[in-house]
C-alpha cells in the first residue's frame, strides 16, 4: 500500500499554502451567511434552512481544494442562496399554508400523558424520544400533559402539575424493558406501544386504546426539575 499517494499523491506544496487561504476566505463566508440569516444554532435550522447549509458546502468546498475554481463565483452563488432565502423567509412570513409547506406543521407526540395515535409520524423513533425525555427529567408519560415535536426538531413539553399527575409509561430503559403480556399481579400497568395506563387484576389483556398486548408496570411518581 503506497501511504504517499494516499495521504500526499500528486499535491503542489504551493497549492497547499492557497488551500489553507481559500479555506479561511471560504470559511469566514459560511460565518457571515449565518450570522446575516439571523440564526444562532444548527438546532434552530429548519429543513428548508439545512438544505439551504447543504448548498453552501458545495459551493464553498470546490474553491477550497481545485486551482480550476475561483472563489469569486462561489461568492456568487453565496449571494444567490442569500437573496433566495430572504424571499423564501419573505414570503413564509406573509402567507401560512407557504409556511407550513416549507418548515412543516409542529407534531403531537403526547396528549394527556398518552401516545398520539393520530400523528401518523414514524420519523421520531421511540427510543430516541425517551432519551429527549430524560434528559428533561421525565420518568414516565404521566408526568407529561403535551409533548410537540417542533419544525425545527425541538420537543416542547407542558407538564401536569404535581397533584394532577397521573400513572404512566416508564422511559427508564430497564424499566421499559420489562415488558410482559400475562399479568400476576394486581395493580396499574402502562401499554409499551401508546401509554394507555389501565387497573389489571390478572392475566392476558389487550389495550383498550391500541389493541396491542404487551404492558409495563406503570410509575406515579412526581417530576423533579
Amino acid at each position: 500500500m503506497d501511504w504517499r499517494a494516499i495521504f500526499i499523491n500528486d499535491l503542489d506544496w504551493e497549492f497547499a499554502f492557497e488551500i489553507i487561504m481559500r479555506t479561511f476566505i471560504m470559511f469566514a463566508f459560511i460565518l457571515i451567511f449565518l450570522r446575516t440569516s439571523g440564526k444562532k444554532g444548527v438546532k434552530q435550522l429548519s429543513i428548508f434552512e439545512v438544505a439551504i447549509i447543504i448548498g453552501l458546502g458545495s459551493a464553498a468546498g470546490d474553491p477550497m481544494l481545485n486551482k480550476e475554481n475561483g472563489i469569486f463565483p462561489a461568492l456568487i452563488v453565496f449571494a444567490t442562496i442569500l437573496g433566495f432565502y430572504r424571499v423564501i423567509t419573505w414570503i413564509a412570513m406573509r402567507n401560512e399554508k407557504f409556511e407550513r409547506v416549507l418548515e412543516g406543521d409542529a407534531t403531537y407526540i403526547i396528549e394527556e400523558g398518552r401516545f398520539n395515535l393520530d400523528t401518523g409520524d414514524e420519523t421520531y423513533a421511540k427510543d430516541e424520544f425517551f432519551s429527549e425525555m430524560r434528559q428533561q427529567s421525565i420518568e414516565h408519560l404521566g408526568q407529561v400533559r403535551t409533548a410537540i415535536l417542533e419544525p425545527n426538531g425541538n420537543v416542547s413539553f407542558l407538564f401536569y402539575e404535581d397533584k394532577e399527575v397521573k400513572p404512566g409509561l416508564p422511559v427508564m430503559p430497564k424499566l421499559y424493558k420489562r415488558k410482559v403480556e400475562n399479568i400476576t399481579e394486581p395493580g396499574n400497568y402502562a401499554c409499551a406501544f401508546c401509554g394507555n395506563t389501565e387497573h389489571i387484576n390478572h392475566g392476558s389483556k389487550t389495550c383498550d386504546r391500541c389493541k396491542k398486548n404487551a404492558w409495563v408496570t406503570a410509575l406515579s411518581t412526581r417530576r423533579l426539575s
